[in-house]
Protein backbone atom coordinates (compact mmCIF):
# COMPACT_ATOMS: atom_id res chain seq x y z
CA UNK A 1 0.00 0.00 0.00
CA UNK A 2 1.50 3.71 -0.95
CA UNK A 3 2.64 5.55 1.69
CA UNK A 4 2.25 9.61 0.82
CA UNK A 5 4.30 12.33 2.61
CA UNK A 6 2.68 15.98 3.50
CA UNK A 7 4.81 16.99 0.04
CA UNK A 8 2.17 14.50 -1.90
CA UNK A 9 -1.59 16.36 -0.64
CA UNK A 10 -2.54 16.72 -4.02
CA UNK A 11 -2.33 13.41 -4.93
CA UNK A 12 -4.17 11.92 -2.10
CA UNK A 13 -7.08 14.87 -2.59
CA UNK A 14 -7.28 13.04 -6.18
CA UNK A 15 -7.64 10.04 -4.71
CA UNK A 16 -10.30 11.32 -2.12
CA UNK A 17 -11.87 13.39 -5.24
CA UNK A 18 -12.43 9.98 -6.73
CA UNK A 19 -14.32 8.16 -3.76
CA UNK A 20 -11.17 6.74 -2.29
CA UNK A 21 -10.47 6.16 0.97
CA UNK A 22 -7.26 7.27 2.70
CA UNK A 23 -5.71 6.89 6.68
CA UNK A 24 -4.24 9.93 7.81
CA UNK A 25 -2.69 11.24 11.49
CA UNK A 26 -4.16 13.33 13.58
CA UNK A 27 -3.76 15.22 16.51
CA UNK A 28 -5.65 12.18 18.87
CA UNK A 29 -5.28 8.43 16.91
CA UNK A 30 -4.72 8.19 13.34
CA UNK A 31 -8.23 8.18 11.20
CA UNK A 32 -9.30 7.11 7.99
CA UNK A 33 -11.15 9.23 5.50
CA UNK A 34 -13.49 9.73 2.69
CA UNK A 35 -15.02 12.66 1.17
CA UNK A 36 -18.42 13.87 2.77
CA UNK A 37 -20.61 14.33 -0.17
CA UNK A 38 -20.21 11.23 -1.96
CA UNK A 39 -22.61 8.40 -1.29
CA UNK A 40 -20.05 5.92 -3.19
CA UNK A 41 -17.50 7.51 -0.89
CA UNK A 42 -19.33 6.43 2.00
CA UNK A 43 -19.74 3.38 1.03
CA UNK A 44 -16.02 2.58 0.46
CA UNK A 45 -15.45 4.11 4.05
CA UNK A 46 -17.67 1.41 4.97
CA UNK A 47 -16.02 -1.19 3.51
CA UNK A 48 -12.72 -0.34 4.43
CA UNK A 49 -14.09 0.03 8.45
CA UNK A 50 -16.23 -3.05 8.24
CA UNK A 51 -18.55 -0.43 9.93
CA UNK A 52 -22.78 -1.44 10.11
CA UNK A 53 -24.74 1.52 7.96
CA UNK A 54 -26.49 2.40 11.48
CA UNK A 55 -23.70 3.89 12.56
CA UNK A 56 -22.83 7.60 11.26
CA UNK A 57 -19.27 8.95 10.64
CA UNK A 58 -17.99 11.92 12.17
CA UNK A 59 -17.53 15.12 9.85
CA UNK A 60 -13.88 17.11 9.78
CA UNK A 61 -14.22 20.52 8.58
CA UNK A 62 -10.70 22.98 7.57
CA UNK A 63 -12.53 25.79 9.28
CA UNK A 64 -15.05 27.07 11.02
CA UNK A 65 -16.16 28.78 7.81
CA UNK A 66 -16.62 25.38 6.52
CA UNK A 67 -18.40 23.78 9.92
CA UNK A 68 -21.17 26.34 9.66
CA UNK A 69 -21.84 24.92 6.00
CA UNK A 70 -22.85 21.86 7.14
CA UNK A 71 -23.94 22.48 10.82
CA UNK A 72 -25.80 25.22 12.93
CA UNK A 73 -23.44 27.39 15.22
CA UNK A 74 -24.62 29.30 17.74
CA UNK A 75 -23.33 31.58 19.84
CA UNK A 76 -22.39 28.75 22.70
CA UNK A 77 -21.08 26.67 19.70
CA UNK A 78 -19.22 29.53 18.56
CA UNK A 79 -17.49 29.85 21.36
CA UNK A 80 -16.63 26.36 21.64
CA UNK A 81 -15.44 25.96 18.30
CA UNK A 82 -13.02 29.17 18.90
CA UNK A 83 -11.73 28.22 21.83
CA UNK A 84 -11.13 24.56 21.58
CA UNK A 85 -10.60 23.96 17.64
CA UNK A 86 -8.27 23.26 16.25
CA UNK A 87 -7.73 20.62 19.36
CA UNK A 88 -9.04 17.50 20.80
CA UNK A 89 -13.07 18.62 20.72
CA UNK A 90 -15.89 16.91 18.47
CA UNK A 91 -18.74 18.90 18.75
CA UNK A 92 -22.54 17.46 18.21
CA UNK A 93 -24.49 20.28 16.48
CA UNK A 94 -27.70 20.42 14.06
CA UNK A 95 -27.18 19.85 10.72
CA UNK A 96 -28.01 22.47 8.27
CA UNK A 97 -31.43 21.51 7.03
CA UNK A 98 -30.00 21.13 3.13
CA UNK A 99 -27.33 18.41 4.01
CA UNK A 100 -28.33 15.28 2.64
CA UNK A 101 -30.04 12.38 4.50
CA UNK A 102 -27.31 9.94 3.60
CA UNK A 103 -24.53 11.79 4.99
CA UNK A 104 -25.36 11.34 8.61
CA UNK A 105 -28.33 8.54 8.24
CA UNK A 106 -30.90 10.89 8.65
CA UNK A 107 -30.22 12.30 12.06
CA UNK A 108 -30.89 15.75 12.73
CA UNK A 109 -27.44 16.21 14.01
CA UNK A 110 -23.73 15.91 13.27
CA UNK A 111 -20.49 14.81 14.87
CA UNK A 112 -18.24 17.94 13.77
CA UNK A 113 -14.23 17.89 14.36
CA UNK A 114 -11.80 20.52 12.71
CA UNK A 115 -8.54 19.68 11.09
CA UNK A 116 -5.58 19.67 13.95
CA UNK A 117 -2.69 21.01 11.59
CA UNK A 118 -1.37 22.18 8.02
CA UNK A 119 -1.33 18.71 6.52
CA UNK A 120 -5.08 17.65 7.22
CA UNK A 121 -6.36 20.77 6.72
CA UNK A 122 -4.78 21.49 3.42
CA UNK A 123 -6.16 18.14 2.36
CA UNK A 124 -9.50 18.92 2.80
CA UNK A 125 -9.06 22.13 1.07
CA UNK A 126 -7.67 20.75 -2.05
CA UNK A 127 -10.98 17.94 -2.15
CA UNK A 128 -12.91 20.57 -1.87
CA UNK A 129 -15.94 19.16 0.99
CA UNK A 130 -15.74 18.15 4.41
CA UNK A 131 -14.41 14.73 4.93
CA UNK A 132 -15.61 11.92 6.98
CA UNK A 133 -13.04 11.13 9.21
CA UNK A 134 -13.31 8.08 11.98
CA UNK A 135 -10.52 5.84 13.36
CA UNK A 136 -8.59 3.91 12.16
CA UNK A 137 -9.24 0.00 12.92
CA UNK A 138 -12.11 -2.67 12.34
CA UNK A 139 -15.30 -1.18 13.19
CA UNK A 140 -15.57 -3.02 17.48
CA UNK A 141 -11.73 -3.52 17.76
CA UNK A 142 -8.65 -1.16 18.90
CA UNK A 143 -7.53 1.78 17.42
CA UNK A 144 -4.37 1.57 15.38
CA UNK A 145 -1.48 3.41 16.70
CA UNK A 146 1.10 2.64 13.90
CA UNK A 147 1.20 2.57 9.78
CA UNK A 148 1.82 -1.04 9.63
CA UNK A 149 -1.05 -1.69 11.92
CA UNK A 150 -3.65 0.07 9.81
CA UNK A 151 -2.66 -1.35 6.81
CA UNK A 152 -3.07 -4.63 8.26
CA UNK A 153 -6.22 -3.91 9.88
CA UNK A 154 -7.49 -1.43 6.99
CA UNK A 155 -5.92 -3.71 3.47
CA UNK A 156 -8.56 -1.96 1.13
CA UNK A 157 -7.43 1.29 1.79
CA UNK A 158 -6.12 3.52 -1.24
CA UNK A 159 -3.43 5.30 0.61
CA UNK A 160 -1.62 6.24 3.48
CA UNK A 161 -0.22 10.03 4.95
CA UNK A 162 2.22 9.48 6.68
CA UNK A 163 2.99 11.64 9.83
CA UNK A 164 2.59 11.11 13.91
CA UNK A 165 -0.78 11.78 16.38
CA UNK A 166 0.09 13.75 19.45
CA UNK A 167 -2.18 12.63 22.43
CA UNK A 168 -3.17 9.33 21.35
CA UNK A 169 -6.45 9.10 22.59
CA UNK A 170 -9.91 9.61 21.45
CA UNK A 171 -11.30 13.23 21.40
CA UNK A 172 -13.65 14.71 23.66
CA UNK A 173 -17.40 14.58 22.51
CA UNK A 174 -19.46 17.53 23.73
CA UNK A 175 -23.27 17.37 22.26
CA UNK A 176 -24.18 21.06 22.23
CA UNK A 177 -28.22 20.21 21.13
CA UNK A 178 -29.78 20.60 24.36
CA UNK A 179 -30.18 22.88 26.91
CA UNK A 180 -27.81 21.99 29.26
CA UNK A 181 -24.40 21.02 27.33
CA UNK A 182 -22.70 17.37 28.01
CA UNK A 183 -19.97 15.36 27.47
CA UNK A 184 -20.63 12.02 25.66
CA UNK A 185 -16.79 10.85 25.65
CA UNK A 186 -14.08 12.23 27.86
CA UNK A 187 -10.75 12.62 26.44
CA UNK A 188 -7.72 15.27 26.71
CA UNK A 189 -10.42 17.98 26.80
CA UNK A 190 -12.37 18.53 29.94
CA UNK A 191 -14.85 20.61 31.85
CA UNK A 192 -12.70 22.82 33.09
CA UNK A 193 -11.98 23.91 29.06
CA UNK A 194 -15.44 23.92 28.12
CA UNK A 195 -16.44 26.52 31.43
CA UNK A 196 -13.48 28.47 30.14
CA UNK A 197 -14.18 28.62 27.00
CA UNK A 198 -18.24 29.60 27.28
CA UNK A 199 -16.71 32.70 29.42
CA UNK A 200 -14.96 33.91 26.37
Amino acid sequence: MRRYSVKEIDELAEVLKNDGVISVPTDTVYGVCARMDHETAQERLREVKQRPKDKAFPIMCASRTQIETVAEVDERAGKLIDALMPGPVTLILRKKAEIPAFVNGGMDTLAVRMAPGEAVRELIEKTGVPLYMTSANRSGEKTCTTLDEIENACPLLDGMLEGETQFGAASTIIDCTQAEIKILREGPAGWDDIRKALLQ
